[in-house]
């Protein structure tokens, strides 16, 4: 069978559960950038978070036939990727150790490790821009900043943020329009 791109992820779902492959390379196709750039954020970085992707996928190949078609595939798969990113920064954050050495007196101080990796937000041509903007991201209430990166990095409707939150629509459009309104004081001096 032809996957086209018109096929809705419904459509899709039920092909791959019909043991068509395909099916499920175009769902991976659709979301796999979305997905990356939203644990991107949440992980804080790219490679790691195409890792985490992968796994998603993984997890949701395996856990098809236990999708739920009330809901939409968007949201189950998000939600499996958020969980991932979840349980990597708790992980994380228990491997942590700091890193200290001796100085002239014999006094521990601490080693500041540069962080190569580049996130998508660095990407921009406007490096000063783009640090202002995850700074003031990351300074966001947490109920805030989860819904900009729902919105603005894994590119999911309002309707779809709404489902995956288990939120009404009015509340997270509200809750983005106050998120929204925060960012734009915040970066005011890059506002023409």
């Amino acid at each position: 069978m032809v996957i086209r791109s018109q096929d809705t992820d419904e459509a899709l779902v039920q092909l791959a559960l019909d043991g068509d492959k395909p099916a499920f390379e175009a769902l991976v196709q659709r979301y796999q950038r979305r997905l990356t750039a939203f644990l991107s954020q949440i992980v804080g970085n790219f490679e790691v978070a195409r890792e985490l992707t992968q796994e998603a996928f993984i997890r949701a190949w395996k856990a098809l036939d236990r999708f739920d078609p009330k809901y939409r595939f968007s949201t189950w798969l998000f939600r499996i990727a958020h969980n991932l990113g979840i349980d990597h920064l708790r992980r994380r954050r228990l491997k942590t150790i700091p890193l200290t050495r001796p100085d002239k007196n014999g006094d521990e101080i601490e080693v500041v490790v540069p962080d190569d990796h580049k996130n998508p937000l660095e990407v921009l041509g406007n490096t000063e821009l783009s640090d202002s903007l995850r700074i003031a991201i990351d300074e966001l209430r947490d109920e805030y900043r989860e819904l900009v990166l729902l919105r603005h990095f894994a590119g999911l409707s309002y309707q779809e943020i709404a489902d995956f939150k288990e939120m009404h629509l009015g509340t997270v459009k509200n809750k983005l329009f106050r998120a929204h309104t925060v960012l734009r004081k915040e970066l005011l001096a890059y506002q023409q």
